[in-house]
C-alpha cells in the first residue's frame, strides 16, 4: 500500500501571523517577516506530526492510494479521515494498464473515522492478478485554517510554539513524544484502529 500526497497546503492557509501573535514575537519592526519562512516550516511540521497521529487531515489536500488488492470483497476502507470526494478509482493491470471504474459501481461512506469504499451491489471489482487499484480523493476539514476543529487548531499552535521554542536544542527534548498539552487537545481524535485497520 502506499499513499501519495497530490498536492500541498498551500502558504496562504497557514496561520503564520496567530503563531507569531502566540509566540509573542514583536511587531512593527522592518524585519517583522524575517522569521515567517521558520515559522511556516514549524507549523508544517506541527501539522504533519498531528496528522500522523490522530489519522486526519487538517486542511485539504488531495491524495492518491495504491493498493494491491481489497481488504474486504464489499468495502475498503480509506487511510485518513475526513474524506470530503472519491474523484477516480482505477483498476491496473501488472503491465500497468488502467481501466476506470464506473463512478455507479461504489460511492463514499463518510465517517469521522474510518470513511470507506462500499460497492454499489453484492462486490467491488476485481483487481487484475498482478494488478493493483488506485484510490484517487480529497481528504481534509477543509481549504482554510478556520475549517479545522478548533482543538486540533490549537494543539498545531502550541506544538509549533514548541519546535520553535527549542529549535536549538537538535530534537533531545520530548524524544518521540507530544507535550501533555498537545496529547490532550487532540485525544478525542485519535483513530482507534480494529484488527490492525483491516475492517471497514
Amino acid at each position: 500500500m502506499r499513499l501519495i500526497e497530490q498536492t500541498t497546503v498551500p502558504a496562504l492557509a497557514l496561520p503564520v501571523q496567530a503563531l507569531k501573535n502566540h509566540l509573542r514575537l514583536g511587531t512593527g519592526f522592518a524585519d517583522d517577516g524575517m522569521q515567517d519562512g521558520l515559522i511556516e516550516s514549524y507549523l508544517r511540521a506541527a501539522m504533519v506530526a498531528i496528522e500522523g497521529r490522530i489519522g486526519k487531515v487538517l486542511i485539504a489536500r488531495d491524495y492518491l492510494w495504491v493498493l494491491e488488492d481489497w481488504r474486504g470483497a464489499d468495502a475498503q476502507a480509506l487511510p485518513v479521515a475526513p474524506v470530503t470526494a472519491i474523484a477516480s478509482v482505477t483498476l491496473r493491470d501488472a503491465a500497468g494498464g488502467g481501466q476506470a471504474v464506473p463512478n455507479v459501481a461504489y460511492r463514499l461512506v463518510k465517517d469521522t473515522h474510518r470513511p470507506r469504499v462500499q460497492a454499489v451491489g453484492s462486490a467491488l471489482p476485481q483487481v487484475p492478478q498482478g494488478g493493483c487499484v488506485e484510490i484517487a480523493f480529497t481528504a481534509g476539514f477543509g481549504a482554510a485554517w478556520a475549517d479545522i476543529a478548533a482543538d486540533l487548531a490549537q494543539a498545531v499552535l502550541m506544538l509549533a510554539a514548541e519546535y520553535y521554542e527549542h529549535r536549538h536544542e537538535g530534537g533531545a527534548r520530548e524524544a518521540g513524544g507530544l507535550p501533555f498539552g498537545v496529547v490532550t487537545l487532540i485525544e478525542r481524535w485519535r483513530n482507534v484502529r480494529v484488527l490492525g485497520g483491516a475492517g471497514a
